[in-house]
């Protein structure tokens, strides 16, 4: 038990930044390909998105729970303090996508903006994401 909840933080990372890699840049340009209208494709990437929300929420609250200076031993305390800005961040840019960016898209209100600042803030948060997979990683 103790060593899985020492490697917790990189299946936390590996979690949060696969998903981002895999719903952003293969699954939805996919539905826009094959799907028989872009309405259907946006309607369909929305659900997914907010499910990947989600999944940063879990993921990022597990990485900060972990990197609590309590909660870390030994070689643990490296790692993860350097990475609790990038864990932050990406929680935030989720966040703001979510309840600021996405209801204009689905609004369509200006839409051409607002899906370029979405797609931006994603793009940012999977640096986070990446970032802090690769510092986790590195640090074992």
């Amino acid at each position: 038990m103790r060593a899985f909840l020492l490697k917790l933080p990189l299946w936390a990372a590996a979690l949060w930044w696969g998903s981002l890699t895999t719903v952003g840049f293969l699954v939805v340009p996919l539905l826009f390909v094959h799907l028989p209208s872009p309405a259907l494709a946006g309607g369909m990437a929305a659900k997914l998105f907010t499910a990947q929300t989600w999944i940063t929420v879990v993921c990022t609250l597990l990485l900060l729970m972990a990197s609590r200076p309590e909660a870390e031993e030994g070689a643990e305390r490296g790692p993860l303090q350097a990475v609790r800005l990038t864990v932050v961040g990406g929680l935030l840019l989720a966040l703001l996508v979510e309840f600021a960016v996405a209801p204009r898209i689905l609004a369509r209100d200006n839409l051409a903006l607002w899906h370029r600042a979405g797609s931006t803030l994603y793009v940012l948060q999977w640096f986070c994401a990446a970032i802090t997979f690769w510092r986790l990683g590195r640090g074992r």
